[in-house]
């Protein structure tokens, strides 16, 4: 394994879509023999990815991937990504295609990672992730920023050159500064984006601009989102969230000031809570959690000191 292990926030629990699963192997990516050969072999796994979703197995433990030797793949050239190889020496392909392949039995369907990214086995969560980041970004950069030629497909999926300009182009992530803010009675700082339903409330969250620290960020968003300014603040952790292509990087800040401005484009409505007024809301239908899978949902907890209230996660 290249890998250090999965990521963590800092009660020590693995974060949903951030597990290692497996050797990524990028040293084979190039080796279009190596390539040929583990794609032949008979332990070799593949699945399909289209528009976000994959074919998944209901099974009494849950959603499972579902995977087939590379002899009964749909068949494709270009759009066959390389995800890596796990301890056993399987090694794992992505299929892009224009539509997933129909039904075998009852069991399968449909489904994205807002829906089983926090319900399916952390080394097949890490597969999903790593093919539907690739398949996001492939169908966004198709053509060649700085010629505009079309671009091919090199690396098992992870470059796209340019044969006008010989230009390449690697896999595009953004990142995001993500953030729980307290303030001096401990109470969490929640908004509700514009395009929300009522009741929806979470982390406030923007995305890191030109020559700015990610520390930097977190106090700007906080200040524009909310009108509310920030001090100290301190990192948890990170999450691949490819909707389409984010990292988001964890933060908890504590508050300087507790007049809330929101600023009425991103940010809809901000509240305080207690954690005994956000349980209430919980409970009582008034506020929803953000995903299970999120690690908005992490950081809340973190600050909750517990499981956050059942409800129905969006």
């Amino acid at each position: 394994m290249n890998g250090t292990g999965p990521a963590l926030d800092t009660t020590g629990r693995p974060l949903a879509l951030a597990h290692p699963g497996l050797d990524r192997a990028a040293h084979h990516r190039l080796d279009e023999a190596w390539l040929a050969a583990a794609w032949s072999h008979p332990t070799t796994r593949v699945f399909v990815v289209s528009g976000g979703q994959v074919l998944v197995e209901d099974t009494d433990e849950g959603p499972r991937l579902v995977m087939t030797p590379s002899f009964d793949a749909p068949p494709t050239e270009a759009h066959r990504y390389f995800l890596g190889i796990d301890e056993e020496g399987v090694r794992y392909f992505a299929l892009q295609k224009d539509a997933l392949p129909g039904r075998i039995d009852a069991d399968e369907r449909p489904a994205g990672l807002r829906e089983v990214g926090g319900l399916l086995p952390p080394d097949e969560a890490s597969l999903m992730v790593h093919a539907v980041a690739l398949e996001n970004w492939q169908r966004m950069h198709r053509f060649c920023s700085r010629c505009g030629e079309r671009t091919v497909i090199a690396a098992a999926g992870h470059i796209r050159r340019c044969p006008a300009c010989g230009a390449e182009h690697y896999p595009r992530t953004d990142p995001a500064v993500i953030m729980l803010v307290t303030d001096a009675e401990d109470r969490a700082l929640l908004g509700r984006q514009v395009h929300w339903p009522e009741g929806r409330f979470s982390t406030l969250a923007g995305f890191v601009e030109p020559g700015e620290s990610i520390e930097q960020a977190v106090v700007r968003e906080v200040a524009e989102e909310a009108g509310v300014t920030v001090g100290p603040v301190s990192y948890v952790a990170s999450q691949p969230w490819p909707f389409p292509s984010s990292l988001m990087l964890g933060f908890m800040a504590r508050a300087t000031s507790s007049d809330i401005e929101v600023d009425g484009d991103e940010i809809h409505e901000a509240r305080w809570f207690s954690r005994e007024e956000y349980r209430k809301a919980i409970e009582a239908g008034e506020v929803l959690a953000p995903y299970g899978i999120s690690i908005a949902a992490r950081l809340i907890e973190l600050w909750y000191g517990r499981p956050l209230p059942t409800t129905d996660k969006f």
